[in-house]
């Protein structure tokens, strides 16, 4: 009795491997071990998050309008009617009251947008104080440096296509950010812009990048960094079995693909839920952008609150160079931003160099086992927080009726008094964590000896 013919699958994809040899990769890929800890979550949160970004952004770009031509309101929304707008901004309102489902999708792609750059930035604080990016992984250190920058400058491009009037005010804020930087902020400017803002080109730059250029860079970025993670293998946490030369975890099929799925699921069903019941980005209250009504409680999203807030507690000076008039604004929204961003794409070699390690590292370390570090990165959040909180000065004396200069001073002043003050308290923490588990440490009897 002859043995039965294989399915048509099985032949086809044997058909294939035959001429391409993909079957032991695959075999390979799939049998990759992944640590099993919570915190190496935050990573796939933030895949996935991109993901449900990818796939609502599509179909909003359907709808969108990207066009400063002026026109009358005459839709669904009785408050705006009659009202003369953009295009784009009435395309964003027709969205949100006339397209079947289009306010949810518009919720759910803001707030996808939201949780993208929050994952990302846990993530890589997680990988900051547990010395993940240490040899041989500098440079997946620095794409996800890159990833951060693109997301956050991604994200202000998307809430400043609908040329409301709270994004607007936004975009002529990074406006003069660009035109502050000397000799070439002139030309930078009108490249962005399409001549001097706004530019008639202004909206349709904006939506090309914002939906072609930066995510296929971010998408490549993300197969680079996964490329990376398969070449140099998994960190993982100090453990009984855990070793420099392992990687102790499950596998990637089918253990840790199913949990993989699900969690993506779990994602998606979190971003459906907040843009179904969490309003945000209201812009019929904000109403079509007008120079002249600029208002206080103009905040951007919490991610690009920082810069904002730099921008509010700097100094009015300004500088002279070779005729040239370096503006206020250069120092908080460009140099700053610039060395901030410069001093973690450096910190890998910087820690190096500074306690001269030159070794490969597999296993992670506890925020207590590196004291310096740990207190550094503890000092610098409390520095970006600082900025942060200084980015709703405005609504903070409104809310506690004080003074706006008051403030302002206060939180100069906590700007370089705190960062010190926690990593101080953080080194401390961690060098008594240390010395508890010296304490707790099992002792060796005479007779193991």
């Amino acid at each position: 009795m002859s043995a039965p013919k294989p399915v048509l699958t099985v032949r086809l994809l044997t058909w294939f491997d035959e001429r391409l040899g993909g079957a032991k990769y695959t075999r390979k890929l799939l049998d990759k071990v992944f640590p099993d800890h919570w915190s190496f979550l935050f990573g796939e949160v933030a895949l996935y998050s991109f993901v449900v970004l990818l796939l609502t952004g599509t179909w909003l770009s359907f709808f969108y309008e990207p066009s400063f031509q002026s026109v009358v309101y005459n839709g669904s929304f009785e408050k705006l009617q009659g009202v003369e707008m953009s295009a784009a901004y009435r395309s964003a309102i027709s969205l949100s009251f006339d397209v079947r489902a289009g306010l949810v999708m518009r919720q759910i792609h803001h707030w996808a947008a939201l949780i993208f750059v929050a994952a990302i930035v846990v993530h890589m604080a997680r990988i900051f104080f547990t010395g993940a990016f240490r040899k041989p992984r500098e440079i997946n250190w620095v794409v996800g440096v890159t990833m951060l920058l693109l997301g956050m400058v991604n994200g202000f491009a998307g809430y400043s296509l609908l040329d409301d009037q709270l994004s607007a005010v936004g975009l002529r804020i990074a406006n003069s950010m660009i035109l502050s930087i000397p000799v070439g902020g002139t030309w930078l400017s009108s490249l962005a812009f399409g001549g001097p803002y706004p530019g008639p080109d202004t909206l349709q730059r904006l939506f090309v990048a914002h939906v072609l250029l930066v995510p296929a860079l971010l998408t490549g970025l993300i197969g680079v960094h996964l490329a990376l993670l398969i070449r140099s293998k998994h960190t993982h946490f100090p453990g009984k079995r855990e070793r420099e030369d392992n990687v102790v975890g499950q596998r990637l099929w089918p253990t840790y693909a199913a949990k993989a799925i699900g969690l993506f699921f779990l994602t998606a069903a979190l971003l459906a839920l907040l843009g179904g019941v969490a309003q945000i980005n209201a812009i019929w209250n904000y109403g079509p952008f007008r120079v002249a009504n600029v208002s206080s409680a103009s905040q951007p999203d919490w991610y690009m609150g920082w810069p904002d807030g730099a921008l509010r507690l700097f100094p009015n000076w300004e500088i002279r160079l070779g005729g040239y008039t370096v503006a206020n604004v250069f120092f908080p929204g460009v140099l700053l931003i610039g060395a901030v961003f410069t001093l973690i794409y450096l910190w890998p070699w910087i820690e190096a160099r500074k306690f001269g390690d030159d070794e490969t590292h597999n296993v992670l370390e506890r925020p207590r086992d590196n004291p310096l570090r740990t207190g550094i990165g503890v000092g610098g959040l409390t520095f970006l927080g600082v900025l942060l909180v200084a980015g709703s000065s405005d609504v903070i004396s409104i809310t506690f009726g004080l003074s706006v200069n008051a403030v302002i001073w206060t939180l100069r002043v906590l700007l370089f008094v705190l960062p010190p003050i926690t990593g101080r308290i953080a080194v401390q923490l961690c060098r008594e964590l240390q010395a508890r588990d010296r304490a707790e440490a099992p002792v060796e009897s005479d007779s193991a000896r």
